[in-house]
């Protein structure tokens, strides 16, 4: 199935739709299964979220990592510091006041 067989399945209110890949068998019996949502109407997003593993009749979820999300996240908390610190020197420098009373 191409992606653009999946764009024109997409529902019209936006909602997201569950990929589930080819099964792929491991040389010791595990059985590997991925996941991917699909997302937007105008622009496609597809994401990874993870595999199933099925071994000895059990199966086991894996979810995929996004270490961009980590690291966006981080950046934001980077920012917010720099404008705290930023409006708390504006609002009270650190160097002394020099000017005469009076």
């Amino acid at each position: 199935m191409r992606i653009r067989e999946v764009a024109h399945q997409l529902r019209a209110d936006g909602a997201d739709t569950l990929i589930y890949g080819n099964p792929y068998e491991t040389v010791n019996g595990a059985t590997i299964i991925t996941v991917t949502r699909i997302r937007g109407i105008l622009g496609i997003t597809a994401t990874p979220l993870g595999i199933f593993v099925v071994h000895d009749g059990a199966a086991r979820w894996e979810p995929a990592f996004d270490a961009n999300r980590v690291a966006l996240f981080g950046e934001f908390i980077g920012l917010a510091a720099v404008v705290i610190a930023t409006l708390t020197v504006l609002r009270r420098p650190p160097w002394p006041d020099l000017s005469r009373p009076g």
